[in-house]
């Protein structure tokens, strides 16, 4: 049996933003069992210089949206990062989703070879499709990702390791 790059990437993109939203709503679920405004989950930070929870799942969704459309080869869509509320952050998640399936394991067809161009401020990163894949896209989600889990227990979100995980099959 052959792995294409599709089956490395889009599932596990979805599912690591699936359980991303199931830890916001154990979040929202806390602060109101605790009567306390869940804004300050969403305003939360592990240290001052580090990015506070909102941030943490914008840049979640930003890499895998931003990897699924330049591995397909298609624009990538436009989200502005607006979210002020748990629910903001969960639509904003289910709004990438919902992009992710667009995307055809034939559109990856020849993807692990495709050329990617990184730009950033200070320095240009080039990469082949499964470099950037396995170096780049799937350790940024899952370091954004294991941020706002920490993040959120820290908080006293009563989350645990299958929370982050999910469903295994």
């Amino acid at each position: 049996m052959t792995v294409s790059i599709y089956d490395i990437s889009i599932p596990a993109f979805i599912r690591g933003l699936t359980n991303l939203s199931g830890l916001l709503d154990k979040a929202a679920a806390h602060a109101a069992a605790k009567k306390f405004d869940p804004g300050v989950l969403v305003h939360a930070r592990l240290f001052p210089d580090m990015h506070a929870l909102s941030r943490q799942v914008q840049i979640a969704c930003d890499t895998v949206k931003g990897a699924a459309a330049r591995l397909a080869g298609v624009d990538i869509p436009k989200h502005e990062d607006t979210e002020a509320t748990l629910e903001d952050l969960k639509a904003r998640i289910a709004k990438t989703v919902e992009f992710l399936k667009t995307i055809k394991p034939e559109q990856l067809q020849g993807a692990e070879s495709r050329p990617i161009e990184m730009k950033f401020p200070n320095r240009t990163m080039n990469f082949t499709g499964l470099s950037y894949l396995t170096g780049f896209v799937l350790p940024n989600l899952y370091f954004h990702v294991s941020i706002a889990y920490a993040l959120l227990r820290g908080n006293g979100v009563e989350i645990g390791k299958g929370d982050f995980l999910g469903p295994i099959q």
